[in-house]
């Protein structure tokens, strides 16, 4: 996929540059070591105008990630929301996915850095897993220990692990992964949050060994607006199986439905799930097609 060409802006460091010209320094401590903090955010085109969903919540985020790590974040988010926002109108894009990426100074030791730099740049982009529902096999990689690491904070390093369970699922003839946690409990897949659906309820895994997913989020919310229950408790491979259904969460991939797992197809008919539901009252808050947003 090209990302860019020869026209594309990026913003960097408070200025807009081609993205074919910027350079970085090849002793960066990101670079070597993965210490940087990065989003995923995406912009829609509406009937109103081109909106960056949720982009407060994304770039408190990135700061965050910054904060747990030691990565200096002297920037004012709402100044980076303009910024984005012209990033767009530059690149002529109405519908994109966003990547604001803070990254290190020439660092070869391993103390977390005293200067860091800024990258936002922005490219069309459809749904990361597409629009089918996906075959997912469990992952025979683990996501990090919560004691080794901040899992909570969005760090370029932590998708090493990502990768290692992305490829070896494709390898192996399926869509997409599911991770569990070190104690064999379902956590996540390599880039979005997961529910299950059973008798009428939806069940998430709780926070502690998993991103804190802003999708994830707002389809709590959704389901608080559409009277869905939602449990938040520690689930099991079996309970994983045994569900009537189950779909991703995530800004690249949206709402996608999984159809099996490993060898376990979901009988539920996908129109007939709640994740069905959610999705489209996802695209309709996204598309603010129906004005939730007053409301979460």
């Amino acid at each position: 996929m090209q990302y860019y060409n020869a026209n594309t802006l990026i913003y960097l460091n408070g200025t807009f540059v081609k993205a074919s010209t910027a350079q970085t320094d090849l002793y960066g401590q990101s670079l070597h070591y993965g210490l940087a903090a990065f989003e995923g955010i995406r912009a829609y085109k509406t009937h109103n105008a081109t909106r960056i969903f949720k982009a407060k919540e994304h770039f408190d985020r990135l700061k965050r990630s910054c904060e747990l790590v030691g990565i200096p974040y002297n920037w004012d988010n709402k100044e980076l929301i303009k910024m984005t926002y012209s990033l767009l109108e530059k690149n002529n894009l109405k519908d994109a996915y966003i990547r604001p990426l803070i990254y290190c100074e020439p660092n070869m030791t391993l103390v977390a850095p005293d200067k860091a730099n800024i990258m936002i740049c922005a490219w069309e982009w459809g749904a990361y897993l597409g629009e089918k529902q996906l075959k997912v096999c469990v992952s025979p990689f683990q996501r990090p220990n919560p004691k080794s690491t901040f899992v909570e904070a969005k760090i370029s390093g932590h998708y090493i692990n990502s990768i290692l369970a992305t490829t070896d699922a494709k390898k192996r003839g399926f869509d997409e992964a599911l991770l569990l946690d070190m104690n064999e409990n379902v956590a996540e897949g390599p880039g979005a949050n997961i529910f299950i659906e059973k008798d009428g309820k939806l069940f998430t895994p709780a926070l502690g060994n998993i991103l804190a997913g802003i999708t994830r989020a707002t389809v709590i919310e959704l389901c608080k607006i559409l009277d869905i229950e939602v449990v938040e408790k520690t689930i099991s491979v079996d309970e994983l199986k045994n569900a009537d259904n189950a779909f991703f969460c995530g800004t690249a991939a949206e709402i996608i439905g999984i159809h099996t797992i490993d060898d376990t197809v979901y009988r539920q008919r996908w129109s007939d799930s709640i994740g069905y539901t959610i999705q489209r009252a996802y695209k309709n808050l996204v598309l603010e097609k129906v004005n939730y947003e007053v409301i979460i």
